[in-house]
């Protein structure tokens, strides 16, 4: 038994050593992969620092799509305490996953901080002590510095659970939360002592070296065990040297941000433009661990070696994130979206906010059937399409329509199935139907709007699958948001249950906080063009491309009719407002190109510039309103491109207004799409022609096809308008429910 114990003890210690080999010439590769390219140079984490009112960005540290994230712990950029630093982030919640603190582990003043997202660093200004940070894809290596020699660290569980100390001056431990763990397995870089004390159901840990001036930290972080967290550890970090663990970190990050290039721009326009495309790569998250992960939909580890990622906010992301994804990671997209239709299978619910912990019931619709859609029109096809539609129409016509509830359906999910929108209490009503949380309220119009375009978006993959009583039933249903437009106010307005107006509404500022009784963080005027599968319907509701014009032009003009200060405390997500349109907002992101289907393409283009030169900044309020993990940067990447999604799921784009003189899309299957826009500046904002791949195009948007197999667009910019571009009814981009998103599938 010894001789096999010895025998396993030299060949495992033959497998780390040649794993520290492997993994030192990956490092060098990658090194020296990074230095050709310099986009991550250009991204400046502390953009959107300081939220405009609500939650701000954070300079985190992390590799695309991975699962260790860490910034430091602190309100904002301009609190000078920080409080912790996570060893990774419960990214829904912002919760700390353990933590680690140099000195003695209380609030520390910092100075001389340093951002990318690869590496952080900070010097404490009392202490002097330097604290740096970089990540691999489940594993953080901490640097610490202390200038008198005295190390010392403080490690602590946030929430319940307990730390353990071994020899070899190793830490493990775990935490528990939301009816699931998370693990961590470290090793300290010196030897070490160790305090422990337990505080209730958690521990604090005081680990201190004598004569040692620097004190590292790698670990590895798990949702499985303590085993698999070390087993991490020794696949991603198997060898002491925080510099290659940058290095390598470091050239990952200009990999991903250099898929796209650009030239020309201004410094300013390429720091927003590359650190949004940053941001477009916190979510979803691989959570596979050497081919396993834990599920938070079912509580159970499975073997898998497919990529299991969560962590998506739907209501936000499928407009703008996941088609910029579907365009630069195609095979990744299948990934995710297979991950949902195994949470789907695992849990019996099709979710939207798909976090961490289980599906999660925020905001309203069911917004992974646009997404699956979407992705499927452009080509996405890995992925069981059938499961897929079965879960989303489960979700549909069982489910719940209610605000932030999942469940089976109710008496006004039953009044929806009837009537075809969602009634409105009418002032001093009492609520009747217990689901309905007080906060949230019923929010009429947007379930009644977001749920429509989701229903037409299943009745497009009903048609996939042949199922032509299905896509009959949701193109019905997809109608729906008819029933909510005032054709004598032009707008978007709640219905009561007898099918009376709601009287008297503000369409500015009713509905109490958020305008929840019947909208939803956005007033009227917002949710009146959130239509996206019918433009064209609504235009006819509004009496006609003229008066529809006019509304879209008094949108930007309209006065918010009070103060700004008493505005914006009723509806603090609906920011950065030019007249009644909000930039702060997702459901606004397509209104500024909704112009190129009334036939004025210079309006989208002039209002497009305007919208990212007033609100898109390299500052700490450089972010309009909530960045919502990735929602909000993905408008800035596609715009500064010079082109947008209109509709997900119509694989098509709408042409807009290029900030750089060349931008190369260097897409997955090798080939290249190139967008040129001659003599592109700040006043020559306007697209006078266009060309598509050397033939003149006269029309304002053209196929993801005309994409996915290279190519170049060739703008030429000017200073005037170009009123006719575009203008022409039968160049109009397809904006009707009775298109067949499969039509435009190919060139």
């Amino acid at each position: 038994m010894r001789n096999i114990v010895g025998i396993a003890s030299i060949a495992a210690n033959w497998f780390e050593r040649s794993a520290q080999r492997v993994f030192i010439l990956l490092v060098t590769a990658a090194a020296l992969a990074g230095n050709a390219a310099a986009q991550v140079e250009y991204v400046d984490p502390t953009i959107g620092n300081v939220g405009i009112l609500l939650v701000p960005t954070r300079p985190t540290v992390f590799l695309p799509n991975s699962m260790v994230r860490v910034y430091p712990m602190r309100a904002d950029a301009l609190d000078d305490q920080i409080d912790s630093f996570p060893l990774t982030i419960n990214s829904h919640r912002m919760d700390e996953l353990f933590s680690i603190m140099p000195g003695d582990g209380s609030a520390a003043a910092y100075d001389q901080e340093k951002t990318t997202p690869y590496f952080y660093s900070t010097r404490f200004d009392e202490s002097l002590i330097q604290t740096e940070f970089t990540a691999t894809e489940r594993c953080g290596y901490f640097r610490f510095t202390f200038p008198d020699g005295k190390a010392s660290v403080v490690m602590a569980n946030r929430m319940a659970g307990a730390l353990e100390t071994q020899e070899g001056a190793v830490v493990s431990g775990e935490e528990r939360f939301s009816n699931m763990k998370a693990y961590v397995y470290g090793e300290f870089s010196s030897p070490v002592a160790f305090k422990l004390e337990k505080l209730g159901d958690r521990n604090r840990l005081t680990v201190t070296a004598a004569d040692v001036k620097t004190l590292e930290f790698r670990y590895g972080i798990s949702f499985i065990s303590v085993e698999q967290a070390k087993r991490n550890l020794r696949k991603e970090i198997p060898a002491w040297g925080f510099d290659a663990i940058k290095s390598a970190a470091k050239a990952r990050w200009n990999q991903a941000l250099g898929r796209i290039g650009v030239e020309g721009g201004s410094e300013t326009q390429r720091r927003v433009f590359y650190t949004a495309l940053y941001r477009c790569y916190e979510r979803m998250i691989n959570i596979t661990e050497d081919g396993r992960y834990y599920s938070g939909y079912d509580h159970q580890v499975h073997e898998d070696a497919r990529p299991f990622y969560v962590d998506n906010w739907l209501w936000d992301t499928f407009r703008a994130l996941e088609p910029l994804q579907t365009l630069l990671n195609p095979d990744m997209e299948a990934d995710k979206i297979q991950s949902y239709v195994r949470m789907y299978q695992q849990s019996g619910i099709m979710p939207t906010f798909a976090i961490l912990t289980g599906p999660y019931a925020c905001m309203n619709g069911n917004h992974a059937a646009p997404w699956f859609a979407d992705a499927w029109f452009k080509g996405v096809r890995n992925f069981d399409l059938e499961t897929a539609f079965e879960g989303v129409r489960k979700r549909s016509l069982e489910g719940t329509h209610i605000p932030w509830r999942l469940g089976p359906k109710g008496p006004l999910d039953e009044f929806y199935d009837a009537h075809g929108y969602m009634p409105a209490l009418r002032p001093g009503e009492k609520e009747t139907d217990p689901e309905v949380t007080p906060f949230e309220k019923r929010q009429p119009v947007p379930v009644t709007l977001e749920n429509s375009f989701d229903d037409w978006s299943i009745a497009q993959l009903a048609r996939v699958l042949d199922k032509a009583q299905d896509e009959q039933l949701f193109l019905h249903r997809a109608a729906n948001y008819k029933n909510l437009f005032r054709a004598d106010k032009a707008l978007m307005w709640p219905k009561d249950a007898e099918g009376k107006w709601i009287e008297p509404l503000d369409p500015k500022f009713g509905g109490g906080m958020g305008g929840r009784d019947y909208y939803d963080e956005n007033n009227g005027y917002t949710y009146t063009w959130d239509v996206m599968q019918d433009f064209d319907g609504l235009i006819q509701l509004m009496g006609g491309t003229a008066k529809a014009t006019a509304n879209l032009d008094q949108l930007f003009r309209e006065p918010l009719g009070r103060s700004k200060y008493e505005f914006q405390a009723k509806f603090p997500d609906s920011t950065s407002m030019v007249g009644q349109f909000s930039m702060g907002n997702e459901p606004s992101l397509a209104i500024p190109y909704i112009y190129n289907r009334l036939g004025e393409p210079w309006k989208t283009q002039k209002r497009v510039r305007m919208l990212l030169e007033s609100f898109f900044t390299d500052t700490l309020q450089g972010m309009p309103g909530d960045e919502d993990g990735g929602g909000m940067s993905a408008f800035v990447v596609f715009s500064m491109m010079g082109f947008y999604p209109v509709t997900p799921g119509i694989p098509t784009y709408d042409i807009g207004s290029p900030v750089f003189d060349k931008t190369t899309i260097h897409l997955k299957n090798g080939k290249d799409f190139v967008i040129v826009a001659h003599h592109t500046s700040r006043e020559n904002k306007y697209v006078e022609s266009i060309r598509l791949n050397g033939k003149p195009l006269n029309q304002v948007w053209f196929r993801h096809a005309d994409i996915a197999e290279g190519g170049t667009l060739d703008l030429v910019m000017g200073d005037t308008p170009n009123t006719s571009l575009g203008t022409a009814a039968e160049s109009l981009p397809p904006a009707s429910i009775t298109v067949h998103p499969e039509d435009f599938s190919k060139k």
